[in-house]
């Protein structure tokens, strides 16, 4: 079913679990998928002794990836028109993120609406990791 922009309203929220307890298998992997070989992603060693940081975290990119594919799911695939963030906190092995889209705006361009969207990624301890906006197609 395509979500309709008759049907939502400013304030209007959907929500995901992007992943429960992060793995440093998934940061591997995707070090793998996107090239992104920056130890301070795979090498606790250099991240720990030289880097100074308590331990490897995840791109940036990740946290990034997995917020959108939430977006798509509650607009449909294809549907973006926009998307932007800021990185606000580190994401660490052994995470639990949550999303949330909030509806901000509705706009009507001809017969499509855009809908407005304000986009905030949260750890398990309601830290922000990473916020944003989109804005998408719907019927």
């Amino acid at each position: 079913m395509a979500l309709k922009g008759s049907d939502l309203k400013v304030g209007d929220t959907y929500s995901e679990c992007l992943v429960e307890d992060l793995k440093r298998t998934q940061l591997v992997q995707y070090a793998g998928a996107s090239g992104d070989y920056n130890p301070l992603h795979t090498d606790e060693i250099f991240t720990t002794q030289v880097a100074k940081y308590p331990s490897v975290f995840a791109h940036g990119m990740l946290t990034m990836g997995m917020t959108g594919r939430m977006l798509t799911n509650y607009v449909g695939d294809g549907r973006l028109t926009k998307f932007g963030v800021r990185f606000t906190n580190q994401v660490w092995p052994g995470d639990t993120l949550n999303s949330t889209a909030t509806v901000s705006g509705l706009e009507t361009e001809g017969d499509t609406t855009i809908v407005n969207l304000d986009v905030e990624t949260t750890n398990a301890d309601g830290k922000v990791v990473m916020s944003g906006y989109a804005a998408a197609r719907v019927d």
